[in-house]
């Protein structure tokens, strides 16, 4: 084994080699959740939950390129744009919107190729990308755990998750979120990878006996990070919250940088990290999100039509007075939208904590009918049609345990995978809780949920241990994981009414949330 080799497995061990079942595996299982996903997407027919702002606001996009007020003389506007009448908006007042474009351009793509007229062109995008996720996520943890088998239970999990389930098939924008956040998560996954086997080349070059001087070599333009710069961009473009993400991330890359350079014998290991890595990763990471951020913009920008585009003119004398009229008008929307973000206090009777939300206590109402007898298949006195993001309970709850456990192999045993996991915890979950005031929703929850996937993940691989130890335990317990897999399915059976708005007997529906409404 030469130097280079004997680096490549201290720095990135060793990996699974079936690539075809690497791509197989998560994949068939992303063609049955997709399935799964887009069967019936179009119903219920109605605008559900928030879907009344961002899908209205989506065709707005299309027709004006930004999102204009409602017309204050129609009284149903969601019943005109299910109706077939989506043209429900005033040509010249600009709506004030408090999250950034790119989620609702993500449904207006939807709705772009298969029309506004029923739920296929307004959930189609958030169907899609769902999908998508669940290969990304069976990806992901086959490369974080060097597993194909652990990477196809990370895809199962994920497919069989009532709150995904739910959130793909509902045309907002937190699945959009927890897309573009994975995505970057996983590039820098990528990027790890890579930067670490060029470290090992040029180490491995070097005279034998003879370790880098100094802060160590340079490891080029990472193309990976650019990509999660691109990505994290999107997600932050979709709404604010995606900063988290970029912060915790490109804390993450720089702190893998630094552990990379130390296990390479690289004598000043973290200022190598900080000044050869850090300045590039700066601009990769923060600079390519800022820009996306800006372009993503460019509707508001290029019209004369949008919110606050007029306000100096309304306003002189007011504002940031040292920028551009366009630059102050752009900043005076953000503040107001900041305002709103950080003070909305309405109560609402779904609101949650987010000490609940691991727990799933507290699921969100986004749609109930209670037709009777004779009215849309209903065969008793009173039946029920819901559409409620009630999370798969084996999930969550485990997820709980599996949190505790990675903090602890993080903290305690140092391993890199379970602190790449707590950065996702820490990206999507932690800020929350500077919000306990603030009007929030267990479904939010949605946007860190591969992370409480992959922590489940680790713990089972954690549990199942190593096969060449004991080939009968290991194969005993793959039995247990076997039965968690069909509990996880049982469960995601028996909610499955309540997810797609079927037409169920009242007292069915009861049993169903006897959960939620016990708490």
């Amino acid at each position: 084994m030469t130097r280079t080799d004997e680096l490549r497995l201290r720095l990135l061990g060793t990996g699974p080699t079936d690539r075809l079942w690497g791509w197989l595996g998560p994949g068939l299982i992303a063609l049955v959740g997709g399935a799964l996903r887009f069967w019936d997407l179009d119903r219920p027919r109605a605008l559900v939950f928030d879907e009344t702002y961002y899908v209205k606001q989506a065709w707005s996009m299309l027709r004006f390129g930004v999102e204009m007020r409602v017309l204050d003389s129609l009284t149903e506007p969601d019943a005109a744009f299910v109706g077939g009448n989506p043209d429900v908006f005033s040509s010249v007042d600009g709506d004030m919107v408090v999250h950034p474009p790119v989620g609702k351009w993500v449904i207006a793509v939807g709705e772009a190729l298969l029309g506004a007229g029923s739920g296929w062109g307004w959930r189609f995008s958030v169907a899609l990308l769902g999908t998508l996720s669940i290969l990304v996520v069976g990806r992901v943890a086959r490369r974080m755990f060097g597993s194909t088998a652990l990477g196809c239970v990370a895809a199962f999990l994920l497919a069989f998750e009532g709150s995904h389930f739910v959130m793909s098939r509902t045309g907002i924008l937190d699945i959009i979120v927890m897309f573009f956040a994975l995505c970057g998560f996983a590039a820098l996954l990528v990027d790890r990878d890579r930067s670490r086997a060029i470290l090992a080349e040029k180490v491995g070059a070097l005279p034998q006996g003879t370790w880098p001087e100094g802060m160590g070599p340079w490891l080029g333009w990472r193309p990976w990070r650019w990509v999660a710069g691109l990505s994290l961009g999107l997600c932050t473009s979709t709404k604010w919250s995606g900063l988290f993400f970029l912060a915790a991330f490109g804390l993450l890359t720089v702190w893998w940088d630094m552990g990379a350079r130390r296990a390479a014998g690289v004598r000043r290991w973290g200022l190598g990290a900080l000044v050869k890595d850090g300045p590039l990763a700066a601009l990769a990471m923060v600079g390519t999100s800022a820009v996306v951020y800006v372009v993503s913009w460019s509707g508001w920008f290029l019209t004369d039509i949008g919110y606050h585009r007029q306000w100096h003119t309304f306003h002189p004398g007011e504002g940031v007075l040292w920028l551009p009229p366009t630059l102050r008008n752009w900043v005076t929307y953000h503040q107001d939208a900041f305002d709103f973000n950080t003070t909305l206090q309405t109560p609402h009777p779904y609101q949650s904590n987010p000490w609940s939300w691991m727990v799933q206590t507290r699921p969100t109402s986004f749609f109930y009918e209670s037709p009777g007898r004779g009215v849309d298949g209903c065969t008793v006195e009173q039946c029920s049609q819901a559409v409620n993001p009630i999370g798969t309970l084996s999930v969550w709850w485990l997820g709980i345990v599996a949190l505790l456990v990675v903090l602890w192999w993080w903290l305690v045993r140092r391993d890199w995978r379970a602190g790449a996991i707590a950065a996702g915890f820490a990206g999507g979950y932690l800020p929350w809780f500077v919000f306990q005031d603030r009007t929030i929703y267990t479904f939010y929850a949605v946007a860190f949920e591969p992370w409480v996937v992959l922590a489940v993940t680790f713990l089972i691989g954690l549990w199942l241990g190593r096969r060449d130890d004991d080939p009968a335990r290991w194969q005993r317990r793959w039995l247990v994981v076997g039965a968690y897999l069909l509990l996880t399915l049982a469960l995601f059976a028996f909610f499955h009414p309540v997810y797609v708005a079927d037409t169920i007997p009242y007292e069915q529906w009861r049993w169903r949330m006897w959960f939620p409404s016990w708490i």
